[in-house]
């Protein structure tokens, strides 16, 4: 068994339709019909289960949801000014977490797995941070709040420079956190898996008898492990999120 190629169909971007303008340049790939696939799945089921369509359970869970975002991640990092970012804040928990699930079934992919798609949703929260101080604020007092009070005015061309690649580091941090997370459980996954081919290279019953059945336990425990991961990559990436942005709308 190539593992080489086993690896890169299950973790590389793999480019299923080219449109035939623009010379291709729109190409349909698995991340791209995972990402909508999971905003179509949020956009039709949502809408239903808040006016209780779905049943009393649905609307429940979906009315947790929302108080659980806006009173345990928006309220304790940006006060009451959390409520007017509480709809960028509840699609950004859902459409991570539903693409991160739609990876862990047959056939899915994992969207954020992909470190374009982080840096996508990881860009929303750098342009979220400036366009919220200066909503609040107002945009000279936002520059002015760049800079911690009290440094002299002679040192603000230097910490402006910094201010802002701290401004990047952030964003950046969130790529590669959500990126490697979800990458990483799925390359444990496959190699969990190719011991059995490897060791039944050497002997059949070895693969077969010894290494089989303990690849397959430590594959589920991974699974659900993986799970776990889902729900907590959503969490943290909301959760940071609110706090650099929070950052912006309190500086002091």
């Amino acid at each position: 068994m190539d593992m080489k190629h086993m690896l890169e169909h299950h973790i590389l971007d793999e480019v299923w339709l080219r449109l035939p303008f623009l010379n291709g340049l729109l190409p349909w790939s698995k991340h791209l019909c995972m990402m909508l696939l999971a905003a179509s799945l949020l956009l039709i089921f949502l809408p239903l289960a808040a006016r209780g369509n779905l049943g009393r359970t649905a609307k429940g869970l979906v009315e947790a949801l929302v108080l659980f975002i806006r009173d345990e991640i928006l309220e304790p990092n940006l006060g009451h000014a959390g409520r007017y970012y509480l709809g960028y804040f509840c699609t950004l928990f859902l459409f991570i977490l539903t693409c991160n699930l739609l990876g862990l079934i047959p056939f899915g992919a994992t969207a954020t797995g992909n470190i374009a798609v982080t840096l996508a949703l990881a860009s929303t929260t750098f342009f979220l941070i400036h366009i919220a101080g200066i909503r609040e604020q107002g945009f000279s007092h936002y520059l002015r709040s760049i800079v911690p009070a009290g440094v002299p005015v002679w040192l603000w061309p230097l910490l402006y420079p910094i201010e802002l690649i701290g401004f990047i580091t952030k964003a950046f941090a969130l790529c590669i956190r959500l990126f490697a997370n979800m990458i990483a459980g799925h390359i444990v996954i496959l190699v969990l898996f190719g011991l059995i081919f490897v060791f039944g290279a050497v002997n059949p019953w070895v693969g077969l008898v010894v290494t089989a059945p303990a690849s397959v336990v430590l594959v589920l425990f991974v699974m659900c492990l993986e799970l776990f991961v889902a729900f907590l990559q959503a969490y943290i990436f909301t959760f940071l999120t609110a706090i650099f942005v929070g950052g912006a709308v309190h500086p002091h």
